[in-house]
């Protein structure tokens, strides 16, 4: 803790350094997906058929999601045995690293076939990265918060994925008005080297951070495990299952509604892309508002309430939101997707608080970080072709709000079945307190 420092601040200033982090992150790993769909098949993967080079284009954005499982067990393994700060000031340090190289990289026209290798080199560093930071920022949160605002700190935390869609979207639609020649020459490099700011103040705010008190403790009382990674597959098998599956849902409506949504408004509705960004980036507002509103009424009524209350919504809002896309209204289209991230906000928020305390301290970097990768991949790596598949084979959306519905109501089960930890008892032999539900 830096000089000055009062112990009554660090809570805040954890939150803030994990909702910063986050935004980075999902800053970071958003604007790849933007420019892969729309600028990269150009200058890494040119092709005598444009199509051809797009796929490869998308598929190289598809690495992150598969390199991220990757990083969980690494940070997860090593954040149980070194702690939550050092290993979110290494996961933030990759990912701008990583960002800043691509936003430097030669063009294919440049160097040749080792440009596209370079940029899926560094692509893979951004999912591992992404594999150990999104549940770190989390621990170092809520495990810093006092207990009745750790709902509230956790929802605020996770406004930091809207955040980041948000300015990466934002960034680089301001950069896609240049002229098309200076677009592919230069501009589009500039979202990817303002990240290095972005990382550089993210950084100075971890680094003033103490390890949370909670993994301190285990410190202190000689738990920490040997091998996390093999323990908490051996003790809390069960709940990674459930923390998976309570994930899915969650994944799914998101990725429909913001990346496969885009799809279906060109395909089957007939819509630009630009009419249906107008429409998604104002409703993503809603997150950023409604998740920490949900986080402290699950400080109130509780997080598992909340969340299986969430889960129940969202096995019924598909079937709302689809009609009002369909009416072409953008007054209504927009109340569609207000709907639906109204249910998602709530469901969402709760993962800081309500997986975290499933898995006892000393396995919750691994636990919380294997659950919730392995449930995002899941979830939102495939739920753009399932939904392509489904209205291909149906030609009706039913079949689409079917599959988020199912997906639900899986989180929705999980949710029911998830328990608290029990209370660890140190090496010392001295109970430690239980967390209270």
């Amino acid at each position: 803790m830096s000089a000055g420092t009062t112990p009554n601040r660090q809570p805040v200033r954890a939150a803030l350094a994990g909702w910063f982090g986050t935004t980075i992150e999902y800053y970071d790993f958003a604007l790849y997906g933007l420019a892969a769909s729309l600028l990269f098949p150009k200058i890494f993967f040119p092709a005598a058929d444009p199509v051809v080079g797009t796929l490869i284009s998308l598929s190289s954005f598809g690495v992150g999601y598969v390199a991220r499982p990757l990083g969980a067990l690494l940070f997860g393994h090593l954040g149980d045995r070194m702690g939550r700060k050092s290993i979110l000031v290494t996961t933030l340090l990759m990912m701008g690293i990583a960002t800043t190289a691509i936003g430097l990289l030669p063009s294919y026209g440049q160097i040749g076939i080792a440009a596209p290798v370079l940029l899926v080199v560094a692509r893979i560093v951004q999912g591992v990265s992404l594999g150990g930071e999104t549940s770190g920022a989390v621990l170092l949160t809520v495990e810093h918060a006092e207990e009745h605002r750790r709902g509230l700190l956790g929802g605020i935390l996770n406004t930091g994925t809207a955040v980041g869609t948000i300015l990466a979207n934002g960034v680089f639609l301001l950069v896609a008005q240049l002229p098309q020649d200076d677009l592919l020459a230069w501009g589009w490099r500039v979202p990817f080297l303002l990240s290095v700011l972005l990382v550089v103040a993210g950084l100075v705010i971890r680094l003033r951070l103490r390890e949370s008190p909670e993994f301190a403790g285990v410190q202190v009382t000689g738990s920490v495990r040997k091998l996390p990674l093999v323990d908490v597959l051996r003790r809390c098998g069960g709940t990674l299952v459930l923390v998976t599956l309570a994930t899915v849902g969650a994944g799914v409506v998101f990725t429909v509604a913001s990346v496969y949504v885009l799809t279906y408004g060109r395909t089957a509705l007939g819509l630009g892309t630009t009419t249906s960004l107008g429409v998604l980036l104002p409703a993503l507002v809603v997150i950023v508002i409604a998740a920490p509103l949900y986080g402290r009424l699950a400080d109130r009524i509780g997080a598992r309430t909340v969340f299986t209350a969430t889960a129940a919504s969202m096995v019924v809002l598909p079937f709302a939101w689809f009609p009002l896309l369909g009416t072409g209204n953008h007054g209504l289209m927009l109340l569609g997707f207000v709907l639906l991230f109204a249910g998602y906000s709530g469901n969402y928020a709760m993962f800081p608080v309500f997986f975290s305390r499933a898995f006892p301290v000393s396995l919750r970097f691994s636990g919380m970080a294997i659950g919730f990768t392995i449930g995002t991949v899941a979830g939102n790596a495939f739920a753009p072709a399932v939904s392509a598949s489904l209205l291909e084979s149906t030609g009706s959306w039913v079949a689409i709000a079917g599959y988020m519905a199912a997906a639900s109501t899986v989180s929705l089960v999980a949710g029911l079945l998830l328990r608290e930890a029990p209370a660890e008892v140190p090496a010392t032999g001295t109970a430690r307190a239980a967390v209270p539900a």
